[in-house]
């Protein structure tokens, strides 16, 4: 009889644990705004040179490297792989891009098989502005670099050029089924400083905010920490995982090469961050992208594509690729 108590009683705990697990958990996160803000990565084999389905920018260019050149080797932030790699694709010979066992990889999500002589690499941004300082990279295609980066630079006494050549737009995002449309800068960094938690503060819904960070060092923590003003402290309770999320990142990234249909940008002050509104300023986190590289490279042809950049051809080339010039 003790048995059988003992039994039913498990059987009832576990039926009511498993209902308020339901009720609390399951089906809170049916209508849950988080996962679909949590950014995918970025598919390279969209963006590789000379194969005819990549998606670049084929604008052409009135300098071209031949095969003898002492080719400038490229690399970037994910966010920018289309501009590096459309620079490639009009102006360096066919066969400069090459790959570890002969093929790009599906397994190569952060450039793992790019060959040592090939002229694209892609190491991200951490990697990758580790390899122009070091010298393996000649050109790197990033945000600007955080003050860390460039204290590191200092410290193994390498001076760096710093050329702006496009404009793109910080962005902050949320799931297409929350209400919010809008939030302003200081609504943003009371949100990231825990002064905000929930977003019926700003006009939504009764669900806790879950403050979305990207890795130290990435081009748009970098950008965070600058906007943030390096007081970045957002509250993390146990029950922002089944609130609703905001996070950030750059919009070309966001709506051209992860295309998410399932987050929406954020208008920022009431603007907007369309193509109109970060060409004429009036979009408040407009930000530039830059192409860094050693003051003491000795290749000249380094030279001829930074002044090719910021020529008409470099600019019309940029904006085919979906950025601003």
């Amino acid at each position: 009889m003790k048995k059988r108590l003992l039994i039913l009683f498990c059987a009832v705990f576990f039926l009511a644990l498993n209902l308020f697990l339901y009720v609390t958990v399951t089906r809170r996160l049916g209508n849950n705004y988080s996962g679909a803000t949590q950014l995918k990565m970025v598919d390279v084999s969209k963006f590789l040179p000379f194969e005819e389905d990549s998606l670049l920018a084929r604008t052409g260019a009135s300098i071209h490297f031949s095969e003898g050149d002492d080719l400038p080797v490229l690399d970037g932030a994910a966010a920018l792989v289309p501009v590096y790699a459309s620079v490639i694709d009009n102006i360096y010979p066919e066969g400069c891009v090459t790959y570890e066992g002969g093929s790009f990889s599906d397994d190569n999500k952060y450039g793992e098989n790019f060959a040592d002589d090939s002229a694209m690499k892609y190491q991200n941004t951490i990697r990758g502005f580790d390899a122009v300082v070091d010298g393996s990279v000649d050109l790197f295609f990033t945000a600007h670099p955080s003050e860390e980066q460039m204290n590191t630079a200092k410290e193994k006494g390498v001076e760096l050029e710093i050329v702006p050549v496009g404009l793109e737009a910080f962005v902050f995002f949320v799931n297409k089924n929350n209400p919010v449309d809008g939030l302003t800068a200081d609504q943003i960094r009371k949100i990231y400083r825990g002064e905000i938690t929930n977003w019926k503060e700003v006009g939504g819904p009764a669900k806790a905010i879950n403050p979305l960070t990207r890795i130290k060092g990435s081009g748009s923590q970098t950008m965070m920490d600058k906007f943030m003003e390096n007081d970045i402290h957002p509250s993390k309770n146990v029950f922002s995982i089944l609130g609703a999320s905001i996070g950030y990142s750059f919009r070309y990234y966001l709506s051209g090469m992860v295309a998410d249909n399932n987050v929406k940008m954020l208008a920022i002050d009431g603007v907007f961050p369309d193509s109109e509104n970060i060409k004429n300023g009036s979009y408040p986190l407009t930000v530039n992208f830059y192409v860094v590289y050693r003051k003491d490279n000795t290749n000249e042809n380094v030279k001829k594509l930074v002044d090719w950049l910021l020529s008409e051809e470099g600019k019309r080339m940029i904006e085919a690729c979906g950025y601003e010039a």
